[in-house]
């Protein structure tokens, strides 16, 4: 059989654009001779349309899109996904569904049974798990349809306490009765840099476990917080890559499941080019997609600035970013010279604004408050506010997009200042921990130097005031990340980390600050995610508690 992958990008609530982009893709295939068409999960509302899904209108408009695709399935079949109403009298009023399309009309509806309800996911929030199975019979082969988490009944766990069989149901094993001759699975599984091994592995060892090949047709692009990396794969029943598509852009791939053919897969790319590639994705996405096409931005003279920056010129174009230098009396001449270089090997618009007066004035103001007491926080702060209030006045008034350049190391730790250099739309590099900061900004240099060595290089610092580095109130940021990463990621309690080598009450400073600036991430910007757990939705931690 002929089968066409299809991995396109999609908006979540566009009927009509998804819908052109699905029967463009149907048509073309047609003329090829293609059997049969491969959509991703939810490709005609888009994924994951959160409480959309309560919306009557919101359905409707659904049913009638996959009502539409039917009609250019003559000749050929496909499969798309999108939500369907669940007529039984008890369960939750959806099903998470993929659509079996030919001769015109809906031929059959094949419903999700594994909802992820863990990190990022909440699906049994709107929908109801299937509860029995089938195969579609077409052009004489059996093809076992699934959804996306219905391949990963079992899983491995980032830390040990967790498990690695989370569903009580094995769709493939309920499937391996009927004897397909392929499985399908219409997924869209978001990229994390930490978890993509996995999720070829789960794939690799459900061809090998039942001796049947899967086809893997995943979604592309990015729908705010989220992104999807692609990479839909056709693996064969010994648990072989034979196909592989693209990863973060559109794609499609035409196989014959009786002729292989040649082995097709991608060069292996190291993760901090695909963390490269995927925020570069997230942000030209969220601009499209909200219909924004400017970015403005403080720089000044550090690493993180300087990547957000850089990102953002090769997501919209160095004519649609904007930035601000703000220097303020602590601020070093070298760190104004890096900036202003920076912005011209961009080629971008920069305007240089002193802040000193307008922190002068402020400071005046409150000094009858503040009477009898030392400068300290406080006083840094007004600083960074002090240019919030600029980038964001630029923002309002020219209608670009602020881009926080907050990475998650401070993030974590509270090392930011609420509406100062937290302001912003979206936060570029709040899940890049600062360690992989630098390691992003070496592989843009990798061809020539962009970013300046000296912003590279030289000791991290807010430059709040004289001499100022970030090692004041910080550990080194190498030992930082990794307790991070062991406390977040792998949830490993104090104890835990302090095995690792570390001082015991070094660790438990850091855990606190977590824990004590959960409020501060509340009310922070979306998040790009690129980890496996990423501040925002997906981690939900209560904003007052004593732990």
């Amino acid at each position: 059989m002929k089968v066409t992958f299809a991995q396109l990008n999609y908006t979540i609530g566009d009927f009509e654009g998804n819908s052109e982009k699905i029967i463009s893709e149907i048509e073309k295939s047609k003329e090829e001779g293609v059997d049969l068409v491969l959509f991703s999960e939810l490709s005609v509302t888009g994924y994951y349309p959160h409480d959309l899904l309560e919306k009557k209108e919101f359905i409707q408009k659904a049913e009638d899109a996959v009502a539409v695709i039917a009609k250019s399935c003559v000749g050929i079949a496909a499969l798309v996904g999108a939500p369907r109403i669940n007529e039984n009298e008890r369960g939750k009023k959806l099903f998470n569904s993929a659509f079996f399309l030919a001769e015109g009309k809906i031929q059959s509806v094949h419903n999700k049974t594994l909802l992820p309800t863990y990190d990022i996911f909440d699906e049994y929030r709107h929908f109801e798990p299937n509860r029995s199975f089938d195969v579609v019979e077409y052009k004489g082969e059996k093809i076992a349809v699934t959804i996306c988490e219905d391949l990963w009944d079992e899983q491995p766990t980032a830390n040990e306490f967790g498990k690695d069989k989370l569903y009580e149901v094995s769709p493939m094993e309920e499937l391996a009765r009927f004897n397909p001759d392929f499985v399908v699975n219409l997924s869209a599984s978001p990229f994390s840099y930490n978890q993509e091994g996995w999720r070829k592995n789960v794939l690799i060892s459900k061809a090998e476990k039942y001796k049947v090949p899967i086809l893997y047709c995943n979604q592309v692009g990015a729908q705010t917080e989220l992104i999807f990396d692609g990479g839909s794969v056709f693996i064969d029943k010994n648990g072989d890559i034979v196909k592989e598509l693209k990863y973060f852009e559109e794609d499609r791939l035409v196989v014959d499941t009786r002729n292989i053919g040649e082995k097709q897969v991608k060069e292996k790319a190291g993760y901090i080019e695909k963390i490269h590639d995927a925020l570069v994705l997230g942000i030209r996405d969220y601009f499209r997609k909200m219909g924004f096409k400017q970015a403005t931005l403080g720089l000044s003279g550090g690493i993180d600035s300087a990547v957000t920056v850089v990102l953002a010129v090769r997501a919209l174009g160095a004519e649609n970013v904007r930035v601000l230098l703000m220097p303020s009396k602590y601020s070093s001449d070298h760190s104004i010279d890096d900036a202003r270089v920076l912005a011209e090997n961009l080629g971008i618009r920069y305007d240089i604004v002193n802040i000193q007066s307008a922190v002068d004035e402020f400071e005046k103001s409150l000094a009858p408050l503040f009477e009898g007491t030392s400068p300290g926080v406080t006083e840094e702060n007004i600083q960074a506010r002090a240019r919030g209030i600029y980038v964001m006045a630029i923002s309002n008034k020219f209608g670009h997009i602020l881009l926080n350049t907050t990475n998650k190391s401070e993030s974590a730790v509270g090392y930011g200042t609420l509406y100062g250099d937290m302001n912003g739309g979206m936060a570029v590099l709040g899940d890049v921990y600062k360690m992989d900061v630098f390691k992003l900004s070496r592989f843009m240099n990798k061809d020539s130097e962009v970013i300046p060595e000296n912003t590279i290089v030289k000791p991290p610092s807010a430059e709040l005031r004289p001499d100022q580095k970030d090692t004041d109130s910080l550990p080194d940021y190498k030992d930082l990340d990794e307790m991070l990463f062991n406390y977040i990621e792998l949830n490993k309690s104090p104890k835990e980390i302090t095995a690792l080598g570390f001082d015991e009450e070094v660790v438990r400073r850091v855990i606190r600050m977590v824990n004590m600036n959960e409020y501060k991430r509340f009310q922070a910007a979306p998040i790009l995610r690129v980890s496996s757990k990423a501040f925002g939705f997906g981690r939900k931690m209560p904003l007052v508690a004593r732990y």
